[in-house]
C-alpha cells in the first residue's frame, strides 16, 4: 500500500486567523508534527516555501509567503514545551529562524532518534516509514518548485504526506528509547541541533576546515580567519551565498599572496557575483590592515593531516570507538566523527562535539590514547 492511499485532507492556511484557529486545540505538552519546503538557490539564506503541520489526525499546509508566522507561531512552539516532531531538522530550522530564532522548545529529531534505537546513522524519512509504518512514499516531488503558486494537486499530496507518519513514528521510537536508556541522550544531541541552527555568526574559527594552511604562519592563519569570517558576514548581511563573494581558493590565494593593489584584487577576483565595489573596497582593506596581537592569539591552529604518532592514535582510538559503539548498538559516526577525533589527537583539547553524554562514554577511554 502506497501513502497516497491513506493522504487525509490538508487545509491551505494562507492568513493569522486561520493559522491561529487551527493551532487553538493544541495543549501545552501534545505532540506536533512539523515538516517545511523550502528553496535555496541564489541566497545565503533558505527561503521558506511551505510549513507542514500535523497534530492529532488533523494537517494543515501553511503558506509562510502569504503572511508573516512568528506572532502566531511562537506561543505555541516556544513559549511552550510542545513536543515538536521533525525529521533531519537542521536545514529546517534554519529556515524557520526568522520566526523561530531558537528553534521549537522540544525538538524530537526522528532521524537522530533511529540511529540511538540501532536504525543506522543518517537514515532518510522515506526509509524509516517504511520500515516503521509499513508505507511508501512517493518522492516525485523531490525537487519541486516549493515558491511558485498555486501548488500543484501533486505537490500539497507530497507536502501532506511528509507530516502524516510522523506521530507514529514518534511513538515507536520514544518507545524504544525509553527500552535503551537513551532518551536523555537523544534529548541533548537535539538541543545540540538546535543551538547550531541558531548560530547567528557561523563558526567563529573557520579556518580550521582548511587543512592546507595547517603549514602557515600564526599571522598567515589568523588573517585567513579574518577573511573568512568577513565573508560569513557580508554573505548573511546581502543574503548571498558564500561563494559569490569569495570561493575557498580565492580565500586561500588572497591571504597567500596579498594584492598588489585594488587592480590586482580586482583582476583576481573577477567572476564573483556578489562582491561589488563597496565589498572589494572592505575586502582590500582587510587584507592590507596590519593584524592586532589579539587577533593573532585568538585564533585556532589549523590542524593538518595526522602522520606518525598521531596517526597511529587514531587508529587506537578508532578501535576503541568501534568497539564501543558495538557494544551500545550505535553507529560509530554517532558516537564520535573523525574529525573530531582528529581534533583531539592533534591539539589535545577535547572537542566542544564531544561534550555531554559522551564525555562521560569516552573521555577516560581515550584520554590515556593521546600521543605522548
Amino acid at each position: 500500500m502506497t501513502s497516497s492511499d491513506l493522504a487525509p485532507a490538508a487545509p491551505w492556511i494562507d492568513n493569522h486567523d486561520e493559522l491561529a484557529t487551527w493551532l487553538a486545540p493544541v495543549g501545552p505538552t501534545d505532540v506536533v508534527g512539523l515538516d517545511t519546503e523550502f528553496m535555496r538557490r541564489n541566497t545565503f539564506y533558505p527561503q521558506l516555501a511551505l510549513l507542514q503541520l500535523a497534530h492529532d489526525g488533523r494537517y494543515a499546509l501553511i503558506d509562510p509567503v502569504a503572511f508573516p508566522l512568528g506572532d502566531v507561531l511562537r506561543p505555541t512552539f516556544a513559549d511552550n514545551p510542545v513536543v515538536t516532531v521533525m525529521h533531519s531538522a537542521g536545514e529546517d530550522l534554519e529556515a524557520m529562524s526568522p520566526f523561530l530564532p531558537d528553534g521549537p522548545r522540544t525538538l524530537f529529531d526522528t532521524q537522530i532518534a533511529a540511529a540511538f534505537v540501532g536504525m543506522g546513522l543518517g537514515i532518510s524519512y522515506r526509509a524509516l516509514v517504511a520500515e516503521l509504518v509499513g508505507a511508501e512514499l512517493d518522492k516525485g516531488e523531490t525537487r519541486s518548485d516549493w515558491l511558485q503558486r498555486p501548488l500543484t494537486e501533486s505537490q500539497k499530496l507530497y507536502a501532506t504526506l511528509d507530516v502524516v507518519h510522523l506521530h507514529p513514528v514518534h511513538a515507536i521510537l520514544s518507545e524504544r528509547l525509553v527500552e535503551r536508556d537513551r532518551a536523555a541522550w537523544h534529548a541533548e544531541d537535539c538541543a545540540r541541533m538546535k543551538r547550531r541552527a541558531s548560530e547567528r555568526e557561523g563558526d567563529p574559527q573557520p579556518q580550521r576546515s582548511f587543512k592546507s594552511a595547517a603549514d602557515w604562519t600564526p599571522e598567515k592563519q589568523a588573517l585567513l580567519r579574518r577573511v573568512l569570517r568577513w565573508r560569513e558576514r557580508s554573505a548573511r548581511e546581502l543574503d548571498k551565498p558564500r561563494s559569490w563573494l569569495l570561493e575557498d581558493a580565492q580565500a586561500l590565494d588572497l591571504t597567500s599572496s596579498l594584492p598588489r593593489d585594488a587592480a590586482n584584487l580586482d583582476e583576481r577576483v573577477r567572476g564573483t557575483r556578489a562582491l561589488r565595489a563597496p565589498q572589494r573596497k572592505e575586502l582590500f582593506d582587510l587584507l592590507q590592515r596590519p593584524l592586532e596581537a589579539h587577533e593573532i592569539e585568538s585564533t585556532a591552529s589549523v590542524v593538518g593531516h595526522p602522520v606518525g604518532d598521531a596517526k597511529r592514535a587514531i587508529n587506537e582510538m578508532r578501535s576503541v570507538i568501534d568497539l564501543l559503539a558495538t557494544q551500545l548498538d550505535l553507529p560509530p559516526g554517532l558516537l564520535c566523527s573523525r574529525r573530531s577525533m582528529e581534533e583531539y589527537v592533534m591539539t589535545g583539547v577535547w572537542p566542544e562535539a564531544l561534550e555531554g553524554w559522551r564525555r562521560g562514554v569516552l573521555h577516560e577511554r581515550l584520554a590515556g590514547l593521546l600521543p605522548g
